[in-house]
């Protein structure tokens, strides 16, 4: 495990109260515990963030490179209107 570093953040009277309410509730043992967990959650909500811009930008990259011909906007809102009157079909 890594040192620990003491730290002083300024927060609202609202999210002091949640925290504490929160360690009195013996949900976490320090209000260290519930920054170091919203701290992970943040980094895990950040990882996944990333990820899914990486997704979309595959598949944006994929689009630009597809070799088959581009639709017009018209053409665009017509398959979709298409689509969409089959949904509404299969219900």
């Amino acid at each position: 495990m890594q040192t620990a570093e003491k730290i002083s953040i300024t927060m609202t009277p609202e999210m002091l109260r949640i925290i504490r309410e929160t360690v009195d509730a013996g949900e976490y043992a320090s209000t260290s515990e519930v920054v170091r967990d919203a701290m992970r959650l943040w980094q895990r909500e950040r990882q996944e963030h990333a990820e899914r811009l990486n997704a979309i930008r595959a598949r944006v990259h994929k689009s630009i490179d597809d070799p088959r011909p581009s639709l017009s906007a018209d053409e665009a809102e017509a398959e979709l209107r298409r689509f969409m009157d089959g949904q509404d079909n299969a219900v």
